[in-house]
């Protein structure tokens, strides 16, 4: 891969008089006529029981190391949404709100742990709650689903509006998988050669395609877990940038760090600051995966698209920091501007959502 545009080597010294060299294929494709089913061969769709409590909704989640799965009220016989981590954090919020983190940092982590474990059952007087009423607590992620025969461009500039996450369902209602923006944003990676539309964009920058820009929304490095994860949730975001007092990025916590809360009982995390919590979670994604790992989580304005791309592709991420040369945080790329910038490519022209605002006062208040 050229490390500048992100395109595979063979490709970058032009991107149309090498098509002929010998042993590189010509095979182009439309790719707004690739059909969603395309994209989810084979994929494994786990559902969760709504009646299941958000307990064990959680271990679902963790144990096949996914980060939502849709939810199946069979009283309706319908799916009541998609439950994900970001509801999960929700729900804990309106439980938390009320807990003083002072009082939580005189605790032991032993005390924290076993309260906890009964947490998500204060709000329904300590009855188990089952998951169907939590699914899309966040009102990030309501249940879309989409027919197999639906066109790629149709699935990204729904995705270009903001849109996270779809199910494939056939027309006998079975679903045969999700389709996310991490797997439409992969897909393109992967075979960026075979559309030249897309091609064609991975060399432009940032600047270029007037992207990654924009106020950011960060927390303090000494500030508290659960201050920051209040902020993400209040604002519709799947991650937050973390500063020092200078304005310089640190890293950033994203909604799906909370299953490192969850997973081993970590339950005193949130209380820790959010530099504390950055590197304990760096340090078990070291150890989960074998080797030391270090997010990679930022980009310049001058970074091109195919470099960007790559490295969302490489750490998995939704969304990184456009920083400066001093590395303050100036702008914000997420998966969403990326298939906005291809769906128009296309001709299309998706409206992006307006983030809606969340209060933690009560389970059910909320303001657009």
């Amino acid at each position: 891969m050229d490390p500048i545009t992100g395109l595979p080597s063979s490709r970058r010294s032009t991107l149309s008089d090498d098509a002929h060299r010998e042993g590189l294929t010509t095979e182009t494709h439309d790719w707004t006529l690739v059909k969603a089913i395309d994209l989810v061969a084979d994929q494994k769709v786990v559902v969760i029981d709504g009646e299941k409590p958000i307990e064990e909704a959680c271990d679902i989640l963790t144990r096949n190391n996914i980060s939502s799965a849709p939810v199946y009220d069979a009283s309706t016989k319908s799916y009541s949404g998609m439950f994900d981590w970001a509801d999960v954090m929700t729900y804990l919020l309106i439980v938390l709100k009320k807990k003083d983190a002072s009082q939580q940092l005189e605790k032991t982590d032993a005390e924290l742990s076993a309260e906890f474990n009964d947490l998500v059952k204060l709000a329904s007087h300590c009855q188990p709650v089952p998951v169907k009423l939590a699914s899309d607590l966040s009102k990030k992620n309501p249940f879309y689903s989409v027919l197999p025969e639906t066109s790629l461009l149709q699935v990204v500039e729904l995705f270009g509006s903001g849109t996270h996450r779809v199910a494939v369902v056939d027309a006998n209602g079975i679903i045969k998988g999700i389709l996310t923006q991490s797997r439409v944003v992969n897909y393109f990676y992967q075979n960026v050669t075979k559309f030249p539309p897309i091609e064609q964009l991975f060399p432009k920058t940032l600047n270029e395609l007037d992207i990654g820009k924009g106020f950011v929304i960060s927390a303090s490095s000494d500030s508290f877990v659960l201050d920051a994860l209040t902020m993400m949730i209040k604002n519709g975001l799947s991650s937050i940038a973390i500063v020092d007092s200078e304005g310089m990025l640190l890293g950033n916590i994203s909604m799906t760090d909370v299953k490192y809360v969850l997973r081993s009982y970590s339950h005193v995390l949130m209380w820790k600051t959010c530099q504390q919590f950055v590197s304990t979670v760096r340090s078990r994604q070291g150890l989960e995966d074998g080797q030391d790992r270090y997010p990679v989580f930022d980009a310049r304005p001058t970074s091109t698209l195919g470099y960007t791309i790559a490295k969302l592709s490489a750490t998995k991420a939704h969304r990184l920091w456009v920083v400066d040369e001093r590395m303050r945080a100036v702008g914000v790329l997420s998966l969403t501007d990326v298939l906005l910038i291809f769906a128009r490519s296309a001709g299309a022209n998706p409206k992006p959502k307006r983030v809606s605002s969340l209060s933690l006062s009560s389970p059910t208040s909320q303001s657009e």
